[in-house]
């Protein structure tokens, strides 16, 4: 399976690499002093990621809709919380894209939709452990097409945020692993995007002036493991630094686990990470979602 994993990612920065714009290198600059660029990544220490985390009350519903079921180009989870049902109000929308174990067709085979189910926002719904400081639609597709294409994305966060009653000056965008690089490709593909913040996890990508540029137009928190192996943390050592220099409005945050290999998507997404953090880099001070609301982004 890790094989399989390091193909998928390893065609999917081919993918990302099909651009004109001239690639940077990669070139780190140790400072153990600015949280915001690489520290010593050396550490090994181990991290014990097996923190209990509470069961909540949540009364909100977490639908499947496969395939097919709308005009939407995948098919997906929505999660609508409790009041929605009885209310007019517009919600925040967290998209979250998932890895590539969760990829499936739903269209013909609902059952394949439940691979989505068993990682990030949408396990913690489904095994009532959700809940966020502030009430929000949480929608999350399944890829069918081996890899997330980046205007079927662009063309799904739409359909969403028109289809069901969104507040898109607060539409969040997440991602883990194969999810966390087609977060990376959404930002830095598109200049006029409707993302207010994002936060990827075990993301790599393609570097150079362009991306890097529309990127720091967004806030952005990075979560990696120092010890990842299938997607090498390189790429968001170099990246998050990059951005900064441009003097964004608000700084690019970057998270690194000591001892940590691909998996940290879980110890991010439950917080169960917080305190296990390298501390040369951004602390891991609040959960992602409170983060995230802090952000909104006018209509264009």
């Amino acid at each position: 399976m890790k094989n399989k994993i390091s193909l998928l990612l390893a065609t999917g920065l081919i993918v990302l690499g099909c651009t004109k714009d001239p690639v940077q290198p990669v070139n780190p600059n140790p400072d153990p002093s600015n949280p915001n660029t690489p520290g010593d990544t050396t550490r090994t220490n181990p991290v014990d990621t097996t923190t209990t985390i509470p069961v909540t009350d949540d009364k909100g519903v977490q639908k499947a809709m496969p395939r097919g079921t709308d005009d939407a180009p995948y098919g997906y989870y929505v999660y609508t919380p409790e009041a929605y049902a009885t209310d007019t109000l517009k919600y925040p929308l967290l998209i979250y894209l998932h890895g590539s174990n969760e990829t499936g067709d739903s269209q013909g085979a609902p059952a394949e939709l439940e691979k989505v189910l068993g990682s990030g926002p949408p396990k913690m719904i489904d095994t009532k452990h959700w809940a966020p400081s502030h009430a929000m639609v949480v929608v999350s597709p399944q890829c069918h097409e081996g890899w997330w294409d980046r205007e079927h994305v662009r063309t799904f966060i739409r359909f969403i945020s028109t289809t069901y009653r969104i507040d898109t000056t607060r539409i969040y965008l997440t991602g883990m692993s194969m999810g966390g690089n087609a977060t990376v490709d959404q930002l830095n593909s598109f200049e006029n995007n409707q993302i207010a913040a994002a936060v990827p996890i075990a993301a790599g990508g393609v570097m150079n002036d362009l991306f890097t540029q529309r990127m720091a137009n967004v806030p952005m928190w990075f979560f990696h493991g120092e010890q990842d192996e299938t997607v090498l943390p390189e790429y968001v050592m170099a990246v998050v630094p990059a951005m900064n220099a441009l003097s964004p409005t608000v700084r690019a945050r970057l998270t690194l686990y000591p001892g940590v290999a691909h998996e940290c998507g879980e110890m991010t997404y439950t917080g169960t990470g917080r305190g296990k953090e390298d501390p040369s880099f951004s602390a891991f001070n609040m959960d992602i979602y409170t983060w995230m609301y802090q952000y909104t982004k006018p209509v264009h």
